[in-house]
């Protein structure tokens, strides 16, 4: 065994002793993964699976009617229900896509704190594949199965401290990756390119401003980093 394997070894061995420190690690790659462009634009498929499944799951909830998902190469996504056109239903149905990608980190960040991290990954293998049966593009199902496949291939073959570690990494990745596309989104309106937004849908559907929703979202994202973050930095030993 040569020096550098050596030294990977006793590092990996003391970063995985002490949960708050490889929490810590973890966000810290998140947050670089999220800033730097090079790697958001193609890990931000995953946070687009998140976007519309929460889409559909409240379509669903609010007794509107699936038609499909699709899932764009340029991590855009479109989710289709049909039902009354306006109506509470409508409004939370198009409200329920930001949230969706920070509560998902919110309530993955709790399962790792109580040690639970392989009932989260089990979780999102399970959520990907109720995805996955909506999907109605090949595009959208290449990226669902791929980002199952990876999230599977934790659950199955890494050891519990690797799945904590792997699963409080996806946790600071949702909830990093909850807030930038609501910046995005302001970005893109402030230049008049977003017209058919979430947030302008609902501006039209309620007559409350886009700007006000951009708000609400911001604001939970935010809440859901605060807490999420505070609850992995208290994860056990790994």
């Amino acid at each position: 065994m040569s020096a550098v394997d050596e030294i990977v070894r006793e590092w990996t061995a003391q970063l995985l002793d002490s949960g708050s420190v490889a929490a810590l690690v973890a966000g810290l790659v998140a947050l670089a993964l999220v800033l730097h462009r090079a790697t958001w634009l193609p890990l931000r498929g995953v946070v687009t699976i998140a976007h519309e499944g929460g889409h559909a799951l409240v379509a669903l909830l609010s007794g509107r009617t699936l038609n499909g998902i699709r899932l764009h190469s340029d991590t855009s996504g479109l989710t289709v229900s049909t039902g009354k056109p306006t109506g509470p239903g409508m409004v939370l149905t198009l409200f329920a896509g930001y949230p969706a990608v920070s509560l998902l980190g919110l309530g993955g960040a709790w399962l790792v704190t109580v040690d639970l991290a392989h009932v989260m990954l089990w979780g999102c293998v399970a959520l990907l594949a109720a995805v996955l049966l909506a999907v109605r593009n090949v595009y959208g199902v290449l990226s669902v199965l791929v980002t199952g496949g990876a999230v599977f291939a934790v659950s199955w073959f890494a050891t519990p401290a690797w799945q904590a570690l792997c699963g409080a990494l996806l946790c600071w990745f949702l909830l990093f990756g909850g807030v930038r596309p609501i910046a995005e989104l302001r970005r893109k309106r402030s230049h008049g390119r977003a017209a058919s937004s979430d947030a302008d849908q609902l501006a039209r559907l309620t007559g409350v401003p886009a700007g006000l929703w951009l708000a609400c979202w911001f604001l939970i994202a935010l809440v859901c980093l605060v807490f999420g973050a505070r609850w992995l930095l208290l994860m056990p030993q790994l």
